[in-house]
């Protein structure tokens, strides 16, 4: 059968299932960690590289998620002159151990705060040198990652770890080693991604029992309005203004 789009939506719908049923117990553990960590004037950090970064900017700045997520992305290393656009195209600068600990200086990440790692392989420098930076600091880490893809890949970090083997929640994202989730006699390989659809559904839950453990202690969350919507600009300013420089 040659690929289409149904066959995406039923097999994506296996994986979103899969997610709901193993890995809840994992969500709700980390929500717990957000809860306290915003109650307690703290901001959640969130790394994700390269198509990983969807699941950072699903948590920070957006319509119906909370002020204190910070996106930590490696685009803020150009942005801010450190490496070049060129290289930020390079596979070899989310793979170096350095441009992690570069990119760390350039947040305000403190004692109260808690740190997530969305990476599908978990492999590469900067994802398991920031996670040992968050670790080394004391910040509770969860890791969101696909076990298959990590645990049949070798480790591009000198320590030899994955980020799997650092945190201290693993949300698996159910996605086969590889990514990809369709096959057909007539192509050489995998297509059609599933991380992405598996990662979304994960940061909207962390972002739904986040909200329903801080209501549930009569605490008043900061919740972005769409900023397309009139009057949002002030109302989301008048929240930020609390975790000036603290968040992107």
């Amino acid at each position: 059968m040659s690929i289409n789009p149904q066959m995406f939506f039923d097999e994506a719908q296996k994986i979103i299932e899969r997610v709901r049923t193993e890995q809840m117990e994992n969500i709700k553990k980390t929500a717990a960690v957000m809860a306290d960590v915003i109650a307690n004037d703290g901001v959640v950090q969130v790394y994700g590289p390269g198509h990983s970064k969807s699941f950072a900017i699903e948590l920070a700045h957006r319509a119906g998620g909370m002020v204190p997520f910070n996106a930590v992305l490696l685009d803020q290393l150009a942005l801010s002159g450190v490496i070049s656009a060129e290289e930020l195209k390079d596979p070899a600068t989310e793979r170096n151990p350095d441009n992690g600990l570069a990119l760390l200086k350039l947040h305000d990440i403190r004692p109260q705060d808690s740190f997530i790692i969305c990476s599908n392989s978990g492999i590469n420098g900067s994802v398991v040198e920031i996670a040992m930076e968050a670790k080394r600091r004391g910040l509770h880490l969860t890791a969101v990652t696909s076990v298959d893809h990590s645990s049949k890949s070798q480790s591009r970090h000198p320590s030899g770890k994955r980020l799997f083997e650092v945190a201290d929640v693993v949300i698996d994202n159910c996605v086969p080693h590889g990514d990809a989730i369709l096959s057909s006699p007539e192509l050489p390989v995998k297509v059609c991604g599933g991380s992405s659809v598996a990662n979304v559904f994960i940061a909207q839950s962390l972002n739904a029992e986040t909200l329903r453990l801080l209501l549930e202690r009569n605490y008043e969350p900061p919740i972005y309005m769409s900023q397309n919507i009139e009057g949002a600009d002030e109302r989301n300013e008048a929240l930020r203004a609390k975790y000036e420089g603290r968040v992107t």
